[in-house]
């Protein structure tokens, strides 16, 4: 578009033209963004407008993309959920059942360690488990692995067990409540007694039994 300026003794011709949306600005790198800022300073102090000042936009530009923070959290929860699985898949690969229980194991443990503020977010953001989902990827594969010991009858009442145990020792050490009278080391005596109890079919049906 060419615009013509006249005056008493200057005649100049601007050019302009429409600016693109930036190319740079897209759901990947708002997430991108969104994560450097969630490990700095954690979900509480999580900030859209330096979100949106790290990729150069206007903070309402965030909501082209997500509606609401909390849809941006969503997403960072799936994140999660995503590279919790990667962790866990290269842990179990080529091993045994029980090797790759307890290297899944080692591997969940040392994620939420080095991960603790998007664990957080995975943690107490729940998102739908739909068909597809990253939580439900991840879900699907732990009972995959799972499911190499128990066999199918028991293999999701065994990855719900197994699950408990990872959480909550991941939410022990966040909270630093582990000592002398709370050893760390309670972790290796329950994936010990989970997997006992996973290799043996007979002992997980009658421990079933006498729940009901």
């Amino acid at each position: 578009m060419v615009f013509t300026v006249h005056n008493a003794h200057l005649l100049v011709k601007v050019y302009t033209a429409h600016m693109p949306f930036p190319s740079k600005t897209d759901r990947n790198a708002i997430l991108s963004a969104a994560l450097e800022e969630l490990s700095s300073g954690g979900i509480r102090n999580l900030s859209l407008r330096n979100i949106a000042a790290t990729i150069g936009l206007a903070p309402n530009a965030l909501y082209r993309y997500f509606s609401d923070r909390a849809a941006l959290e969503a997403a960072l929860a799936d994140e999660c959920a995503r590279r919790l699985e990667m962790a866990l898949r290269k842990a179990a690969h080529g091993s045994d059942a029980a090797k790759t229980i307890r290297r899944m194991a080692g591997a969940y443990l040392h994620f939420a360690r080095d991960n603790r503020n998007l664990y957080e977010v995975f943690m107490s953001f729940h998102t739908p488990d739909h068909a597809g989902s990253p939580r439900q990827s991840l879900w699907s594969f732990t009972v995959e692995q799972v499911r190499r010991m128990t066999g199918e009858t028991y293999a999701r009442e065994a990855a719900v067990a197994l699950w408990a145990l990872l959480h909550g020792t991941a939410t022990l050490e966040a909270g630093q409540v582990h000592g002398e009278n709370k050893p760390a080391s309670g972790f290796e005596f329950g994936l010990n007694a989970w997997l006992l109890l996973a290799e043996t079919p007979s002992s997980a049906s009658r421990t079933k039994k006498s729940v009901r």
